[in-house]
């Protein structure tokens, strides 16, 4: 086992190094979702170095499932935060999300340029519907996991109904907290579990505030569209359980359906190929932050891209590091834990309602339709990864 942190600072230092290297070997080669990313920390963090036990690696995943914002990227930010403190933690967020942000940043302005010289999107053309068919898989896989009984199940139907009716992006926080009480009021049939006193460090919690209403407050006053962007995902960023698959609907329904940064074959693309790319799936909100600022030119698409990256990943970083300090004591509470069931139905309600305001247009269709069903049916039946598929679809587009 490499040496603790008690070893002296030659020696912990080499330590940071090989764990970022780790990191970053990570970044590149993680294709998937956080079950998949798990799978590939547990190989490298736990077999391959033994930074730290499989009990501790499922309990900062757990945690990181119960917090806003991308299980994967807190749970190895946690990692970083265990072995080094908030300086290795907030470098390991970095070198983990760069890989992927970069390229969709890339893509992003690619798709702009295209766009520009009227050149042909039809390469594209199959990785829309299939990322359609990437959302209802989502949706159905978490609903498995999560609708246990009516009342989660109750929840999904209304926040789905709710979600589509009412396509603003305000609606969002509201379905979850309400989808979360909803469950909370049944915290009796938790397991009950010895407490102990909490004690809470809170300049973290006030960090993430402080940032909240800061931003929405120089949104408001300046209209700035940086600024404005970097609030968005900051508030998207705070209110998304469950992953990426749950993030989807919401940025749809904030910068496609409610503020039209965005067209819908520009988004499904998006949606499309970060399917592809390693690392964390929020990194999708580089492309939509790149594509938002597409007449500042390549400078202001750079910028949209920076702040709308720094926007989606900072709350759950924010969070990760106030929780993590009296998460044993916090979990034991049965309310916290009853809750949680209702925030993940209210989640699996918003998938199905992204995915059929996303699919209306394609009905008619049938080709498209085609490829939905397709998609669908390899995802669901065979081991074909996720990346293979997309490559499949560009391929096919390019050559047709």
């Amino acid at each position: 086992m490499l040496p603790y942190l008690t070893t002296t600072k030659p020696v912990r230092r080499i330590r940071y190094i090989i764990f970022l290297r780790d990191v970053l070997i990570l970044a590149l080669t993680t294709f998937g979702g956080p079950q998949v990313h798990l799978a590939m920390f547990y190989d490298r963090f736990v077999q391959k170095r033994r930074y730290l036990t499989e009990e501790e690696l499922l309990e900062l995943n757990a945690l990181g499932q119960v917090l806003p914002g991308p299980t994967s990227t807190q749970t190895i930010t946690a990692i970083g935060f265990k072995i080094g403190g908030p300086n290795l933690a907030y470098i390991t967020l970095f070198i983990w999300v760069l890989p992927a942000v970069s390229i969709m940043t890339a893509a992003g302005m690619g798709i702009y340029y295209l766009e520009q010289q009227k050149l042909s999107l039809q390469f594209a053309r199959f990785i829309q519907p299939m990322a359609v068919g990437f959302m209802v898989v989502a949706g159905y896989r978490i609903g498995q996991k999560v609708i246990k009984n009516q009342i989660s199940l109750a929840l999904a139907i209304t926040a789905a109904v709710v979600a589509y009716l009412f396509r603003s992006p305000v609606m969002t926080p509201i379905v979850l907290l309400v989808g979360g009480l909803t469950t909370a009021l049944t915290y009796a049939k938790q397991e009950r579990m010895e407490k102990q006193p909490l004690r809470v460090q809170w300049a973290n919690f006030f960090l993430w505030l402080g940032v909240f209403i800061g931003a929405a407050t120089l949104g408001a006053f300046t209209q700035s569209l940086p600024v404005r962007l970097f609030e968005n995902f900051y508030r998207n960023g705070s209110f998304v359980f469950g992953g990426g698959q749950v993030l989807t609907p919401m940025l749809y329904n904030e910068f496609v359906a409610f503020k039209h940064y965005l067209t819908r074959e520009e988004f499904l693309s998006g949606l499309g190929l970060v399917q592809a790319v390693p690392g964390p799936v929020f990194a999708f909100a580089s492309y939509i932050g790149a594509l938002s600022m597409r007449d500042a030119g390549m400078h202001g698409q750079f910028w949209g891209s920076f702040v709308s990256t720094a926007g989606i990943f900072l709350p759950g970083t924010f969070l990760i590091f106030f929780v993590y300090r009296f998460w044993e004591q916090l979990k034991r509470y049965r309310v916290v834990r009853a809750s949680l069931e209702g925030i993940n139905a209210a989640s699996t309600g918003l998938t199905a309602a992204a995915a059929i305001a996303l699919f209306e247009p394609m009905a008619p269709y049938w080709p498209s339709v085609a490829v939905v069903v397709l998609t669908i049916g390899i995802l669901l039946y065979t081991k074909i990864p996720s990346y293979v598929l997309i490559f499949g679809g560009l391929l096919a587009g390019i050559l047709l």
